[in-house]
């Protein structure tokens, strides 16, 4: 069936930059390539720009200041996700319509917003160009890559070029890892049939999204990196780190994210409300006895420490909680998503007070109702995860074909 859709988007320019196979050091990332090309591929345009406090320079100067006072560009909006431009709202929040104070630009609000709608929202800012630049995590329940999704989907709406900016996987690209979405547990985390860790960058994801779900394919460049490999964690990028979200505080929340964030769809809290969020897990009525449990399966790559912890805001905010912390000591063997299905798995036997949310959340972060219920049937670990090895086989397939850096 996407065959021809396949050869139909081979046979038109997607990509304004594809780099040669480089060893630099260091990569440049998509903004670099195109400020060190003068910004040619903006030239004459209309620009609205979707970002949010990661998008920076090498030197931590935000892209929309530099391309603001840049005579070669018009950039006449920006564009805010979820916790907004300037990265102020929590989970679940936004900044709304303003006026950014360091450039006069006029900020609209993205999120929640899609197809004609959003549509909308690009015609009324005026621009033919919608640039798309934000740090990604590499899971699937991170709603920025259902922002790019939205807004790829909105700018072919109306009638708009769509270029993507790309920058690093921050937990490498090396392979895609998980349950992959059914389209009927499909909402904002989670629109398309893609593994809850994908493996990919916002630029491939943005190919992916337009060769195979996008009822109709938008005007699309992408620029590249120069000197990624997708065996490389952020740490060694030489990049500097801006949490993308507020809990999100360092590379190694990233790290085990996509698998530690299926505890927002239960009682147990993710860590929200501490400096460790998503590596601190805990619950009132939670002892020793979860980490000895997890310890005891020797689980590839990480340790569990016996811990305690009292969240300043979320589940149990102001009162003193019993859980685990993780400790990843071999970041290549490591299985983040394995990983929390038996975090799941022993901590519904540690704790008699585990519930799932009762609107089975759990459900819409895996992608359908198997882990919960094969879990709630008393499912090992290496059950849940093997019932996914088929669908995720075919995921790597075809995430395979647009794969764009060795």
């Amino acid at each position: 069936m996407h065959l021809s859709r396949r050869n139909l988007l081979a046979s038109a320019p997607m990509a304004a930059f594809t780099p040669t196979p480089t060893h630099r050091a260091e990569p440049h990332t998509g903004f670099e390539r195109l400020a060190a090309d003068g910004y040619s591929l903006l030239k004459g345009r209309r620009v609205g720009i979707v970002t949010n406090p990661t998008g920076i320079t090498r030197d931590t100067t935000h892209i929309v200041d530099v391309m603001h006072r840049d005579p070669r560009v018009r950039l006449t909006a920006v564009f805010g996700p979820e916790h907004g431009f300037r990265g102020t709202a929590q989970a679940g929040g936004s900044e709304g319509r303003y006026d950014d104070p360091a450039t006069g630009l006029p900020v609209y609000d993205t999120y929640l917003k899609s197809g004609q709608q959003l549509a909308g929202v690009f015609t009324a800012a005026g621009v033919d160009t919608v640039v798309f630049d934000i740090q990604d995590v590499g899971a699937r329940f991170y709603t920025y890559i259902w922002t790019l999704y939205d807004c790829m989907e909105a700018a072919q709406l109306a009638g708009k070029r769509f270029v993507v900016l790309d920058r690093p996987n921050p937990v490498t690209g090396r392979e895609a890892l998980g349950p992959v979405l059914h389209k009927e547990f499909a909402t904002f985390v989670g629109r398309q049939p893609i593994a809850q860790a994908h493996g990919m960058t916002v630029a491939e994801l943005a190919r992916l999204f337009n060769g195979e779900f996008l009822s109709r394919p938008v005007p699309l460049d992408t620029v590249l990196m120069t000197g990624w490999r997708r065996s490389r964690f952020y740490d060694a990028s030489g990049l500097p780190w801006v949490p993308p979200s507020p809990n999100m505080p360092t590379p190694d929340t990233a790290l085990v994210y996509s698998g530690t964030c299926m505890f927002e769809g239960t009682n147990v809290s993710e860590g929200r409300g501490t400096t460790r969020p998503f590596e601190l897990l805990g619950a009132e009525g939670v002892d020793g006895r979860w980490a000895a449990a997890l310890n005891e399966l020797a689980l590839p790559g990480v340790r569990f420490r016996e811990a305690y912890f009292a969240p300043t805001f979320s589940k149990f905010q102001g009162r003193t909680v019993g859980g685990v912390q993780i400790h990843v000591h071999d970041r290549a063997a490591y299985d983040p998503v394995r990983t929390g299905i038996a975090l799941l798995v022993t901590v519904r036997k540690a704790w008699s007070g585990f519930a799932w949310r009762p609107d089975n959340w759990i459900d819409r972060l895996t992608g359908s109702a198997r882990v919960r219920t094969m879990i709630d049937a008393g499912a090992t670990t290496d059950e849940v995860t093997g019932a996914w090895q088929e669908e995720l086989a075919a995921f790597r397939r075809l995430r395979g074909e647009y794969l764009l850096y060795s």
